[in-house]
């Protein structure tokens, strides 16, 4: 690229634009390290994300000082082809552009650079074949015949090994051309230089002086050099396959009731408010609340949850999932640009994207390998030809097989690859990183600390006990304590209501209803005279009930609010509400203790209710009576401890205490994907799902160690002895051929090694 001017600003204010730049012809994963870092310097780029699951480059600028056509011509000077396509900013203030969740200008792009590398791999082996047979390589397997057509040995390995170094090898020529102009050497450096030295090497032993060609080392080496990164490419962009068919989620069109009728219009056309009409299995076209009917709705694509979930009158749906049995009409509103379908393909691609702290080490070691493999490329040579007997020829294989056995493609595969394959697999679980770094914070977790109401537990009482005294049926008694709550709205009240109402009871209409403050509530039901209410409400009246004392206190024991009801004068029993535990929260505490995982409970209740529900899940620490505005200083308290914490909340009230760890996790998220400040969001309304994050960022932690050792140990080993010293013993290595195949195995032993990822179960137990 041309270095351009630096222009002033003469504004205190911008909008930055995002331009999305899928690189045609850009096929090697490491060079994407190097652009990065080219285009990061230039004046007006404020960010730069490559998403390499996809071959797209996401460049965030500022239109004040460079704009998308000079970026666009700026990419193609310096030897690119490249479709752009804007697209809005996090920053942006105005109205979101609004597009379809379905559509995307880069979806294919990858399969179709896959498909031109496997087209490249495929004509280069037929015409490798033959040069290979009329080879020595060919005579050492027993084919002895001559060349056809009278043609030279040299003559015909020049005739076909010149289209495959050319054309099939110009993947690696064309961008180790890119890498020059810009002052950098990478990985396909050294293999477009093992290619043309020994293809050049050869048409001078041709035309130039008597010499041993070698155009066979040349074409198998561009051979499986294009088979290898075909591999690795086909793998690289399954994962981004899997983001495609998130798109491909929404339907085409939608069933709109306007004016009274129902009419079938393209989902570009749909506009928030509008009534849409759902049919027995049809999908849901957007988001929106239902207004009429119900049904059961399958949202296991979007939250990873497989029981389909229950949809009537005031309830949302998501766009993309899919309606079962019943038919339903809601309200649109979210479409294009905000729905959760694409806010989440927008949170995976981005999280794709992002680079972690492990991959920039492997970035910088990655460029310093690239000149180490060069250095004992020249070495090798020197040694060889200054101090060996076996002439240049020898000489000049052994360099070649050097610089090429060298290549630290799997280093830089290392990283992106496992994170790549771990964010997808999480996010079709329900678990969303918002990026690279987040999810390796998550692998470091000791400590998960969760806020207790709308987290732990419902979020609002419910029936829990009915207790009736001797002489009362359990039935009747709840009948006309719910009967007597029927006329308040206190929370307590409608929990007995609903519990009775669930049990089919019915209830009787009340009359002289009247609110006892810090008491309770008195009422006549069916000529009955009924007192519902604490302890001193009964002493108050002079109600004997002392026997049932104890069941109050244990009932309190376990975090259960009790109420003493009684009927014309006397204690006709007890019954009991509570903020009820979720079934799944103490799997989610034993899960994360199997993960050694000290799990940590937020509240500001009393102290005696919060050890109860502790008590009940197997919490190790409790924190009670905390006000709202100090959970952020209770986790930094645990952080000066040394811990490395999780907060899980709603994302709402939690917001500080979210921000001040180490990682936030937001719970429950629903379609509100955009939890700011949450680093991962755990779109399943279940604890449990933090127990899988951990559990997957730590896999993918491993994949990653085991992925940098591999890479690392293959060039610790593969250098000496391509260079020669094992020389005679593995001379097979001093062929570039085999160089070749050796670091292409390595290549895909670490790509095959992070897809392994994809069969690893998203639960601990």
């Amino acid at each position: 690229m041309h270095e351009h001017d630096q222009t002033p600003a003469v504004h205190s204010t911008y909008t930055p634009r995002v331009l999305e730049v899928a690189l045609k012809n850009c096929y090697c994963g490491g060079e994407y390290a190097d652009l990065e870092k080219d285009l990061g310097s230039r004046p007006g780029i404020l960010a730069v994300n490559l998403d390499r699951t996809r071959g797209v480059t996401s460049l965030e600028y500022d239109p004040n000082l460079v704009d998308s056509g000079r970026i666009r011509s700026e990419l193609e000077n310096s030897g690119y082809r490249c479709d752009c396509r804007e697209r809005p900013s996090e920053h942006d203030v105005g109205p979101r552009e609004e597009h379809a969740a379905h559509e995307d200008a880069h979806a294919g792009h990858g399969a179709a650079m896959v498909r031109d590398m496997l087209r490249r791999a495929v004509v280069s082996a037929l015409l490798t074949i033959p040069i290979v047979l009329y080879s020595p390589v060919g005579e050492s397997l027993g084919f002895t015949a001559e060349p056809p057509f009278g043609l030279s040995m040299e003559l015909f390995g020049l005739i076909l090994a010149t289209p495959v170094v050319f054309w099939g090898g110009w993947v690696f020529i064309s961008s180790a051309w890119r890498a020059l102009l810009r002052g950098e050497a990478n990985m396909m450096t050294l293999i477009a230089l093992g290619i043309l030295v020994s293809y050049l090497y050869s048409v001078a032993a041709t035309f130039a002086f008597e010499g041993e060609v070698f155009y066979e080392a040349a074409a198998m080496l561009t051979t499986f050099s294009l088979v290898g990164h075909w591999l690795e490419m086909r793998s690289r962009f399954a994962t981004g396959r899997a983001v495609e068919a998130l798109l491909r989620l929404a339907p085409d069109t939608a069933l709109v009731r306007r004016d009274g009728l129902e009419v079938e219009i393209p989902l570009d056309e749909v506009a928030v408010g509008d009534v849409i009409v759902v049919r027995p299995g049809g999908r849901v076209p957007v988001d929106g609340v239902v207004i009429s009917g119900s049904s059961y709705v399958d949202e296991s694509m979007i939250t990873g949850e497989p029981v389909p979930v229950a949809k009537e009158k005031g309830t949302r749906v998501t766009g993309g999932t899919v309606n079962q049995t019943g038919a339903f009409d809601f309200r649109a509103t979210a479409i294009g640009a905000d729905t959760a379908l694409s806010r989440i393909v927008q949170l995976v691609q981005d999280a794709q994207a992002s680079k972690a702290p492990a991959q920039r080490l492997a970035d910088v070691a990655g460029k310093y390998l690239v000149f180490v493999a060069l250095s004992a490329g020249l070495i090798a040579f020197l040694v060889w030809f200054l101090l060996g007997s076996e002439g240049l020829l020898f000489a000049v294989t052994a360099a070649v097989s050097t610089i090429v056995i060298a290549c630290p493609d799997a280093l830089a595969l290392a990283t992106p690859t496992a994170i790549t394959v771990g964010v997808g697999k999480s996010a079709r679980g329900g678990v969303l990183f918002k990026n690279a770094t987040e999810l390796e914070a998550t692998a470091g977790v000791d400590t998960a600390v969760f806020d207790k109401t709308g987290t732990l537990t419902e979020g609002r009482p419910a029936l829990t006990d009915v207790i009736p005294r001797d002489g009362t049926s359990e039935d009747e008694l709840l009948r006309l304590a719910a009967s007597a709550d029927s006329s308040s709205e206190h929370p307590m009240a409608r929990a007995i209501v609903e519990g009775a109402t669930a049990r089919g009871l019915t209830l009787d209409s009340s009359d002289e209803f009247q609110a006892i403050p810090g008491h309770g509530i008195r009422a006549i039901v069916g000529g009955k005279r009924l007192l519902i209410g604490n302890k001193a409400l009964m002493d108050r009246e002079r109600i004997p009930a002392d026997d049932l004392d104890d069941r109050a206190g244990t009932l309190a024991g376990d975090a259960k609010t009790p109420m003493y009801v009684a009927v014309d004068g006397e204690a006709g029993g007890l019954v009991a509400v509570a903020d009820t535990i979720r079934e799944s929260a103490r799997r989610a505490v034993t899960e994360l203790h199997h993960l050694g995982v000290e799990t940590v409970m937020l509240s500001g209740d009393n102290r005696h209710t919060a050890e109860a529900v502790a008590r009940q899940l197997g919490m190790d620490t409790v924190l009670a009576e905390v006000l709202p505005g100090d959970k952020a200083s209770e986790i930094k308290d645990l952080q000066d401890s040394g811990k490395r914490v999780a907060m899980v909340g709603d994302g709402v009230n939690d917001a500080p205490a979210l921000a001040q760890a180490d990682v936030g996790m937001a719970i429950g998220a629903g379609t509100d994907v955009a939890v700011e400040t949450a680093g991962v969001v755990l779109m399943k309304d279940d604890p449990a799902a933090v127990a899988v994050a951990v559990d997957m960022a730590r896999k993918v932690r491993t994949k990653i160690k085991q992925n940098l050792f591999w890479a690392a140990i293959y060039n610790v080993l593969a250098i000496p002895i391509a260079a020669g010293a094992l020389y005679p013993s593995l001379g097979i290595l001093l062929q570039p051929e085999w160089a070749a195949l050796a670091m292409s195995a390595s290549t895909v032993t670490v790509t095959l090694n992070a897809l392994a990822l994809n069969r690893e179960k998203l639960s601990i137990s």
